[in-house]
């Protein structure tokens, strides 16, 4: 593994301009991304605003372009849908994914301790026996 994965953040789901699905300088696609839209519906969106807001809209593309930082070309391209989706749901309601985390660990703690108990019980070994006799 690469040092960088070790300094990355954990969660990928930043924003961040996207040049290589960008037309000027990748804002439009990284709103995009981050929102989970279609870019051409943000590019409308901006497109509308410069009616709207005059070139106020103009102004703070720019300021985007400026400040937004770029993103590196593996960033969300190795994750895999579910893991987006995970990541997704961890920055829009943290206290829910935390909560939801916890029920499926502590579910998964129940069963293996009913698994454990199960194999180390004396029947387990009885069965196993017989089992071994029938061969």
């Amino acid at each position: 593994m690469r040092n960088n994965e070790y300094s990355r953040p954990p969660n990928p789901h930043r924003l961040y301009r996207n040049k290589l699905n960008g037309v000027l300088c990748g804002v439009c696609a990284g709103f995009a991304d981050y929102f989970n839209i279609d870019v051409i519906l943000v590019r409308i969106g901006w497109f509308v605003s410069i009616f709207i807001l005059g070139p106020i809209s103009i102004i703070a593309y720019f300021v985007a372009c400026l400040f937004m930082p770029v993103r590196n070309r593996d960033m969300r391209t190795n994750l895999r849908p579910d893991e987006d989706a995970f990541w997704r749901a961890v920055e829009k309601h943290p206290s829910t994914t935390f909560s939801n985390l916890r029920y499926q660990f502590r579910d998964m703690d129940d069963r293996l301790a009913d698994l454990e108990r199960s194999v180390t019980s004396k029947e387990w070994k009885l069965r196993r026996e017989f089992r071994d006799l029938e061969n």
